[in-house]
């Protein structure tokens, strides 16, 4: 008696086939800053609420000596995650349009995009040190 789970199944080809493309990576860096966002939301929330209830010094650690450099680039990580997130789903919204899938254009579009989030995090972080 044979059951369906103990047959050998054929494994999709997809990663034989496919070539690594620059959609493909804006893909999967799309999924990635998404949960990259709720992390940090949750992060953020939770020092609001330290502080708010008045437990400064449970949380001031993250501000002093070397901590300190381990949270600027955390937030500055997450600057570019929330940039990049955006300007992604500005593109799915012409998506949604039916404007921009052509092959070429889209992983053009796609570096433009990775490339392109560093400025936002860039002018912001560049002004918050002044």
């Amino acid at each position: 008696m044979s059951s369906e789970w103990s047959d050998p199944r054929p494994m999709s080809p997809h990663l034989q086939v496919w070539r690594w493309h620059a959609t493909m990576a804006s893909s999967i860096l799309h999924r990635a800053t998404g949960v990259a966002n709720y992390v940090g939301a949750v992060a953020i929330a939770v020092w609001i609420i330290l502080l708010a209830v008045g437990a400064e010094s449970s949380i001031g650690f993250l501000f002093e000596g070397w901590m300190a450099w381990v949270t600027r680039f955390g937030l500055i990580a997450l600057t570019y995650s929330v940039s990049y997130h955006w300007l992604n789903g500005l593109r799915h919204l012409f998506w949604d349009f039916g404007k921009g899938y052509d092959a070429k254009g889209s992983n053009q579009r796609s570096i433009l995009i990775m490339i392109g989030a560093v400025i936002p995090t860039a002018l912001l972080w560049l002004n918050l040190g002044n």
